[in-house]
């Protein structure tokens, strides 16, 4: 449960598919209550599982957002390009298995095309207008997004814009990003 944490906090990750592109950013930030611990981590992976690149960028506790990362890439092993199979296939067994119920991350994950958040609600999600964001600044920076994505700004473009407002306003989101991008 969330109340067992000793106040971790701190991540803001926003997805955006735009021109053929899906840039996933996040920040670098992790607070431990009101302290900032480190303000350089890498929220935002780049996988090769089976050979099939994707992006995967996390919420949450470290070690449980890696020991998901590992389950997917198993998945993606198991089900080589099909990541909405593998997305299924983890949030099921993240929602029933009694040890990754405890699992407090979120993930948001992509191959190019696709765009899913996974949830250990058991949730696979497609955001509806191509932008999607999670954690703590997480709604800043997607209500962000959202206003950006009609414009004639890149997918990139978008993402960091979105960051820095979501730093701008969330106490537990710094500027200091780290960006991948996939697709044509």
């Amino acid at each position: 449960m969330a109340e067992d944490f000793p106040g971790w906090h701190g991540t803001t990750i926003v997805g955006v598919r735009k021109g053929g592109k899906v840039v996933i950013a996040g920040d670098g930030q992790v607070s431990m209550g009101q302290t900032v611990m480190k303000g350089t981590a890498r929220k935002v992976r780049r996988l090769s599982p089976g050979g099939h690149e994707i992006v995967a960028g996390f919420a949450g506790s470290t070690a449980d957002a890696f020991a998901l990362l590992e389950r997917l890439e198993a998945k993606l092993e198991a089900t080589p390009g099909q990541l909405a199979r593998a997305s299924v296939e983890l949030a099921k067994d993240w929602r029933t298995d009694k040890y990754l119920q405890k699992l407090e991350a979120m993930l948001i994950v992509s191959d190019g095309k696709d765009i899913f958040v996974i949830t250990g609600a058991g949730d696979v999600l497609e955001p509806e207008h191509d932008v999607t964001a999670i954690g703590s600044g997480g709604n800043y920076a997607l209500a962000a997004a959202r206003a950006l994505i009609d414009t004639d700004h890149t997918a990139e473009e978008i993402a960091r814009k979105a960051m820095a407002i979501a730093a701008d306003i969330c106490v537990y989101t710094n500027g200091n990003l780290t960006v991948e991008t996939i697709g044509a």
